[in-house]
């Protein structure tokens, strides 16, 4: 089981062209990149991060997901087709790094005029699928507390219209959401492209892997009953650490974890 870091954990802290140099010096194998801004998601850019991110495999892309995501489910034609120039240019990027996997989070529970049409949203992932898989990218549906899948039994529902969808599992939005990581596990089971980790302390603060009282034993040992062989990430808020240094202890935590699975 391979161990790596999303740049989302160092978002406001390094700009990803330096954030993957960082991580390629601490040998930090694989790793998820956080394109987080409209500039960031033209391929000149990814160009620049294929020189620096040295022998880092990005295993895949996540975007800032309000700025385009949900704009691919519009019923307005033209707010579609500018969403979708935006995914085109974020597909030619993970093409350019070699990512084969996209962390998609898709459309956003923040209005009240929102309602849930999981027949109308399953054919709409599914077009989204059928794009993203022209660039060699596949669509990964990760938990999410404020977007679509944002409960457990929404990804099997998604599965009936997509059904070559993939999962990431985010344990952090599981508790967020109020529903347990292991449902989400056995949920998505052999379809998990991979996972975003994180700790929480016995006061209930999020904290890196290692500093808190998760059982991450437990979730090796499950996530290896299922079949799965991806990366697990770190996916931290820059908040939760104060040193850099305390990063690269996280991952080393992590790392002597996974060698037993």
């Amino acid at each position: 089981m391979k161990v790596g870091i999303s740049t989302a954990t160092l978002f406001g802290r390094l700009y990803n062209e330096d954030a993957l140099p960082l991580l390629n010096e601490w040998n930090v194998t694989t790793a998820e990149v956080f394109l987080t801004s409209f500039s960031e998601y033209e391929p000149s850019f990814a160009q620049t991060l294929l020189h620096r991110k040295g022998a880092i495999e990005a295993y895949s892309v996540h975007v800032l997901n309000t700025q385009f995501e949900p704009q691919l489910y519009s019923d307005h034609p033209r707010v579609k087709a500018d969403a979708f120039s935006w995914l085109e240019k974020t597909m030619r990027s993970a093409a350019i790094l070699g990512a084969e996997h996209y962390t998609f989070h898709g459309p956003a529970r923040i209005k009240r005029t929102y309602k849930e049409d999981i027949p109308r949203i399953g054919k709409l992932t599914q077009e989204i699928f059928g794009y993203c898989k022209k660039f060699g990218v596949t669509l990964c549906c990760e938990n999410v507390e404020w977007a679509f899948v944002n409960r457990t039994g929404i990804f099997s529902e998604l599965v009936k219209y997509c059904p070559s969808l993939s999962g990431v599992l985010d344990i952090k939005q599981a508790r967020i959401s109020g529903y347990d990581y292991r449902d989400y596990l056995s949920e998505m089971g052999s379809r998990i492209s991979h996972v975003h980790v994180s700790d929480i302390t016995d006061a209930g603060k999020m904290c890196l892997p290692g500093r808190g009282t998760f059982d991450f034993g437990e979730l090796f040992s499950r996530l290896s009953d299922v079949g799965f062989d991806g990366p697990v990430l770190i996916e931290n808020y820059a908040k939760d650490y104060k040193e850099l240094k305390e990063l690269k202890d996280s991952l080393e935590f992590l790392s002597d974890k996974a060698e037993k699975f």
